[in-house]
């Protein structure tokens, strides 16, 4: 069990969060090309995968570090984690009302944390099994069911963000929630089981830091390399562009952006893919493994000096508060007649989160859904504790 708070870990959700609303807000594509931009190229696929990378580390964290609690305080924990799924999940279904372009994670991470809880008293070597089997497993069960959905359920997808309304329809709720939309929690429990896996080790030991960079790299660059030799030397490519989706979608520049939305079907070969928000095995490893090199990077900055990146780490110990404002923001920009300059948006976005963030910190206080969250989950855990 880790005895003080690991600053880098919160620095690395900072960065999630930044890099989600870099998306949110600059063009994924050049409006005079059609080219991919910077922002997309960088961010795009990796801030979210990071995200749930690091909500898979607080789950391990929450639970006993890399000595995983068993018993009544694993039953009690398990209640803890269920009632801060519910309110992240209400939370999601209240900003899903908003006028927005941006797809909201929020009700999407509340199921996976639902989902996580069967592997939240498992120890690494377990976790590692699963995380591998759920990497490759996962995209090849989604790419059988995904066709059948397609046919049996209308429409397959809600195209839109959640709402309570969508529970008039569960069965187009289901299929999007878990295959279909733009962050499938089938596959994307992988991410969390990759983060407990994470954070089930000694992360306050050097080796382990330098470890998690070194291999974080090594599984990111392999699986594009691993992808574009398939693709590109194999014939994959050439198969995928003869699919339905192929010829209708530019898919070639949208294999380096983004895929969500494009229906993955009629080859096998979409499963060779890489791109972001593909849900393929080598997209999966390559996104898990850009945010392990950046967690390890995060915790080997602020180990001699824990508040080095307190810019970062501060806005990070409140995203849940943060994401969510950014989320009103952007409605709100985004209904304007005249919406303000990109660049100047995302700055003064970044400056309020991380001084936001700051003041909470200097105030020894928590965010106030992060205080809400806290609080309704102690509350059940205490009652699991006492056998209420």
């Amino acid at each position: 069990m880790i005895g003080r708070r690991l600053t880098g870990i919160d620095a690395a959700r900072g960065i999630a969060l930044l890099g989600m609303m870099a998306t949110h807000i600059f063009s994924l594509y050049n409006e005079q090309t059609g080219e991919p931009s910077w922002t997309g190229l960088v961010f795009s696929g990796r801030s979210s995968a990071l995200f749930a990378v690091v909500a898979g580390i607080g789950l391990a964290l929450l639970t006993g570090g890399n000595q995983p609690r068993s018993g009544r305080a694993l039953s009690a924990d398990r209640r803890g984690i269920a009632m801060r799924a519910l309110i992240i999940a209400l939370a999601g279904l209240t900003l899903g009302g908003l006028d927005t372009s941006i797809a909201i994670i929020l009700f999407h991470y509340g199921i996976l944390f639902l989902l996580a809880l069967p592997f939240v008293g498992m120890r690494a070597s377990r976790l590692a099994h699963w995380a591998g089997g759920w990497l490759l497993l996962s995209p090849a069960v989604g790419y059988l069911v995904r066709p059948w959905i397609y046919t049996a359920v209308s429409p397959a997808t809600l195209g839109s963000n959640i709402t309570w309304e969508a529970f008039l329809e569960p069965g187009t709720l289901a299929a999007d929630v878990f295959f279909t939309g733009f962050y499938p929690v089938f596959q994307w429990l992988t991410y969390l089981l990759i983060g407990m896996l994470i954070g089930r080790l000694r992360l306050a030991e050097l080796t382990v830091q330098v470890g998690l960079v070194a291999a974080g790299i090594v599984a990111a660059a392999g699986a594009k390399f691993l992808s574009y030799y398939l693709l590109l030397e194999l014939g994959g490519l050439d198969a995928i562009l003869e699919t339905n989706s192929g010829r209708i979608w530019p898919v070639a520049q949208m294999m380096e952006v983004n895929l969500a939305g494009v229906e993955q079907t009629g080859s096998w070969w979409w499963l060779a893919v890489s791109g972001p928000h593909s849900g393929t095995p080598l997209d999966l490893l390559h996104t898990a493994g850009t945010s392990a090199a950046v967690v390890g990077v995060c915790l080997l900055l602020t180990r001699a000096r824990p508040n080095l990146l307190l810019p970062l780490s501060a806005a990070g110990a409140m995203t849940l508060t943060l994401y969510t404002l950014h989320v009103w923001v952007m409605s709100v920009t985004d209904a304007s007649p005249a919406p303000p300059d990109p660049v100047l948006l995302f700055w003064l976005s970044a400056i309020a989160a991380a001084g936001i963030g700051i003041a909470f910190s200097k105030l020894g206080s928590r965010g106030p859904l992060e205080m809400v969250t806290h609080g309704a989950s102690q509350l059940v855990r205490q009652g699991s504790l006492t056998g209420k």
